[in-house]
């Protein structure tokens, strides 16, 4: 019996800048966000969206009634945690309407938390064949106004359900860690924003997959003729390129390089104009890859998770028949489609209301179409949420 991702779902909210008129306004070229970082758009969040909403909204379309009865545990991944002791999950679990005797916890290392908490949802289940694991991955990527990370937020969430007999991907018994304790990117308690060695980080993304690859390939006698394709975190679509390119080298045949590099052309194609989420940038890379790209039954996927301090893990999972009937394509066309851009002036004002929980509910839920979560006020400390329906 087979444990995998038998549902998965994004979301963003609804508005973003243009990374051209943002470049524009830095006095920039715009091509060294367009191509350089390779980024085309960046969905900015509003006050009434952080990592409890945003959650709950990727998640609340894949939950059925019948889930809600069977999911025996809530993992929340994130760096943009709202409280220190509270779960996220606790609050999510609330307003997905989960059954009450289920488990529910927050974990944290960066950008790779989610991966961990599907290999624990997956050794879970493991002897539980008739329950399933709802693991989100949510967060909100923030650097600062005029900061040198700036080019390099976003704010989103992925949802994935992993249960036994997966309709989308089955997970292989694969995985490979790698941990080396360097200061590329951290954010101590109390910092508003995080703190970037920005070349230090590049080099140590690339030196883990390097290291967790190659172990990889090493443990299983595998090579990359083995894979379909391979998907990255994606803190920008460049990032992943480079890790890619670094093991490309002139002994691998030209047909695995050229159906690598337009695998992963196609997996980064919603990160291209959602920006960086953090924890769930490698899941949208995943869903990217499994919306725009030709696969088939049995196709193998590698697949990088990478968290900056720093933790890489290099793991695969089988592509099951029929995955595209577990997927809403045409939904999560609509979602990017149908966002609003907002100009760099609004985008700093959004910034700058998110910093200090200013609710501006009459610009921020005017003109939403669709029914969502949302953070409605704080009072005395305790946030309060509603539906928009």
């Amino acid at each position: 019996m087979t444990v995998g991702i038998d549902q998965i779902n994004f979301y963003v909210p609804r508005f973003y800048v243009d990374m051209a008129k943002l470049a524009e306004a830095r006095q920039v070229d715009p091509n060294k966000y367009l191509l350089g970082i390779g980024q085309t758009e960046m969905a900015v969040s509003p006050t009434s969206q952080d990592i409890v909403s945003m959650g709950a909204n990727a998640a609340k379309d894949i939950v059925t009634d019948d889930d809600k009865k069977q999911i025996s545990m809530v993992i929340v991944a994130t760096e943009s945690a709202i409280d220190s002791a509270k779960a996220s999950a606790v609050q999510i679990h609330n307003l997905l309407g989960i059954q009450p005797f289920a488990r529910c916890i927050e974990m944290k290392e960066a950008c790779y938390a989610a991966t961990p908490a599907i290999q624990l949802a997956k050794d879970y289940l493991a002897q539980r064949p008739n329950e399933k694991v709802l693991v989100i991955a949510s967060d909100t990527a923030r650097y600062g106004l005029q900061s040198g990370g700036e080019p390099t937020q976003g704010a989103g969430a992925v949802a994935m359900m992993i249960s036994h007999n997966p309709r989308i991907l089955e997970l292989n018994d694969d995985a490979v860690a790698f941990t080396e304790d360097v200061y590329d990117f951290w954010r101590p308690s109390g910092q508003p924003y995080p703190l970037v060695d920005g070349a230090l980080s590049k080099d140590a993304y690339i030196h883990s997959f390097q290291e967790s690859w190659q172990e990889y390939a090493r443990r299983h006698n595998k090579s990359l003729a083995d894979f379909s394709s391979l998907c990255f975190h994606v803190p920008f679509t460049k990032m992943g390129k480079k890790a890619l390119e670094s093991i490309l080298t002139d002994d691998i045949d030209e047909e695995t390089k050229s159906r690598l590099t337009t695998g992963y052309d196609a997996a980064t194609y919603y990160n291209r104009y959602v920006g960086n989420i953090y924890t769930g940038s490698l899941y949208l890379s995943l869903i990217s890859l499994l919306e725009t790209h030709d696969l088939v039954p049995n196709d193998t996927i590698g697949l990088f998770s990478y968290g900056s301090g720093s933790v890489g893990e290099f793991f695969s999972g089988k592509v099951v028949e029929g995955y595209q009937d577990a997927l809403d394509i045409q939904a999560h066309k609509d979602l990017l489609n149908n966002r609003e851009e907002i100009s760099v002036e609004t985008y700093e004002t959004f910034f700058k209301r998110f910093d200090n929980l200013e609710f501006d509910p009459e610009t921020e839920l005017q003109n939403e179409q669709n029914s969502i979560f949302y953070l409605e006020s704080i009072n005395d400390h305790i946030r309060n949420y509603n539906t928009l329906n």
